[in-house]
């Protein structure tokens, strides 16, 4: 009666956690994806004994490693995957174009969009950076293409009923790329997963993955020149070029398990984030653990920081910016109970309660006859 959708299983990050609680509110429904690995333990135990559904894609050979590259592919993947004739509501978590699967005439469908594909309506550039290996001939195909992905994603926008958006930042993007209205509803953080503490010690921390668009350069620079010990966790296309910029007090540590990240984000003397974000769910995570957060003041940090309380915000996207941002930070005092705080405003329990009521309301009869089985 119920079917879950979402763009790709690959790694678990924030839209997978969104997935996780949307499999807890309704535990046999199956999922619909472009893609998954085999190995799913990555994503713990509650994909054990769920239904998952792929396209396509899945059978070519090294998909979920390169994914990105499929991109061409994603619309005719997407359009061949069809929800059983018997599923009256559609509930999709994407960032990319999973909203457009084939589903029955008389279902509804709900899409929680953690963004509009930025690759397709604003950073075409930036995802081309990040997918090495394309080549002169897969950059100019990928280029080709891209219109007609695009004109897929907005078909499959007018298709969806009601849009759920993550942060009224992703929903003014929804208004603008797609002409659709959409309700704000925060995804959730584990904020149990997380060692709150008071005691810090004497490192700055960023998680994240190393790409262009997540603006770690403008911390390792202004790392580099203050002096100040910086901890870098994370992968991605960037770490090379960030380790020969960076200074020695810089320390890259690559992926690591959940229990350093937990370990670093309640010890770090505060968090730093200098992207734009549609979202953002470390910054979330740190304050779960009593940390402040230094941010760029743009995008989805803008509800999750308050400025002078849990954290602190500079206005520049620029090195000179951050540096004097942190030389301020440290002639204050913040209280890490009020970061905690902030953070339960965000909490899983909070999160299911606001989308079953939304669900009740765009589809009462479906959400009666699940809860009444």
């Amino acid at each position: 009666m119920i079917s879950l959708a979402h763009h790709w299983l690959i790694s678990e990050r924030g839209g997978e956690k969104v997935l996780q609680s949307f499999s807890k509110l309704f535990p046999d429904a199956p999922i619909y994806t472009l893609l998954a690995i085999k190995d799913r333990s990555v994503f713990g135990d509650w994909l054990d004994g769920r239904r998952i559904v792929t396209s396509l894609l899945q059978c070519f050979p090294g998909a979920t490693r390169h994914y990105k590259k499929f991109l061409p592919f994603f619309p005719v993947a997407v359009s061949r995957l069809k929800v059983s004739s018997e599923d009256q509501l559609i509930l999709s978590s994407d960032a990319s174009v999973i909203k457009g699967l084939k589903i029955p005439v008389d279902s509804v469908h709900v899409c929680y969009c953690h963004s509009p594909p930025r690759y397709l309506w604003s950073m075409q550039e930036t995802y081309l950076k990040q997918s090495s290996g394309l080549g002169f001939i897969g950059r100019n195909v990928f280029k080709a293409v891209t219109p007609y992905v695009k004109s897929f994603d907005l078909k499959s926008a007018i298709g969806v009923d009601h849009f759920i958006a993550n942060s009224f930042f992703v929903a003014e993007r929804i208004k603008q790329c797609y002409g659709r209205q959409a309700s704000v509803i925060y995804p959730p953080v584990s904020l149990d997963d997380f060692i709150f503490s008071e005691q810090k010690e004497d490192f700055y921390l960023v998680v994240s993955e190393l790409v262009p668009y997540k603006r770690i350069d403008l911390a390792v620079e202004a790392f580099s020149r203050n002096g100040k010990r910086l901890v870098v966790i994370g992968e991605g296309s960037e770490r090379k070029s960030l380790e020969e910029r960076a200074a020695n007090n810089v320390e890259f540590l690559g992926r690591q398990p959940f229990s350093v990240l937990r370990e670093s984000y309640s010890k770090c003397r505060a968090f730093i984030f200098p992207g734009i974000e549609d979202f953002g769910i470390t910054p979330l995570e740190a304050q779960a653990s009593g940390s402040p957060v230094i941010a760029y003041g743009e995008g989805g940090a803008l509800e999750t920081v308050i400025d002078g309380k849990t954290g602190l915000f500079f206005q520049e996207q620029t090195v000179e910016a951050l540096i004097t941002a942190v030389e301020a930070f440290e002639k204050q005092t913040l209280n890490s109970l009020e970061m905690r705080k902030n953070a339960e405003r965000f909490s899983q329990d909070r999160f299911c309660r606001e989308i079953k009521a939304f669900l009740h309301d765009v589809a009462p009869e479906v959400m009666r006859a699940t809860e009444g089985r």
